[in-house]
């Protein structure tokens, strides 16, 4: 692994787990064994670090909600869960950063984009539901899966990545079932 990947991946973890605002570059320079000037050297800034860190997975995830604009219709929910999943279980800590500290980074710009997707994500299914239920279930199903996995990350607690998968289709394949469609 490169020395800016390892810092990458490095930042991501302490940012995930200590916070953004608590971890310092020098900390991220201790952990990778390198000096804060060679952190400096390959990230102009902190800031810079987090946009390295967070900025694949909101590609990904703006990719995921292109697909879902474009079809118009939730009526395909058991794809869109599918590569949903797939999405969540890659990138659970960029995840985790995002729904726990996004409120508290303010004029952070890449938390300003990820708070962004999630908003269209939000507003994507409260157009194409037919009731508030509807959209609520969206909502817990996609929400919930999302902060179970940070917090079981958080907290040490694995589960096999495919058994976690299909459980997690399953589970919100049938929170979504009785949604009805525009």
């Amino acid at each position: 692994m490169s020395t800016h990947e390892e810092l990458r991946a490095i930042a991501l973890s302490e940012f995930a787990s200590a916070g953004y605002a608590a971890t310092s570059l020098q900390r991220i320079a201790e952990l990778a064994g390198v000096s804060k000037s060679s952190v400096l050297y390959h990230f102009a800034s902190k800031e810079q670090l987090l946009e390295s860190v967070i900025g694949p997975a909101l590609d990904r995830m703006d990719g995921v909600l292109a697909l879902l604009e474009n079809s118009g219709s939730v009526s395909d929910s058991q794809a869109f869960l599918e590569v949903f999943v797939d999405f969540l279980l890659l990138h659970r800590l960029e995840v985790n950063m995002f729904i726990n500290q996004g409120p508290s980074l303010v004029d952070v710009p890449v938390v300003d984009r990820a708070n962004s997707i999630v908003a269209r994500l939000a507003t994507f299914f409260s157009q194409n539901t037919q009731s508030l239920e509807d959209n609520m279930r969206f909502g817990i199903a996609l929400g919930g899966a999302a902060y179970m996995l940070c917090t079981t990350h958080a907290h040490g607690i694995e589960f096999p990545a495919d058994e976690t998968r299909a459980a997690l289709i399953t589970i919100m394949s049938e929170l979504l079932a009785p949604v009805s469609t525009r």
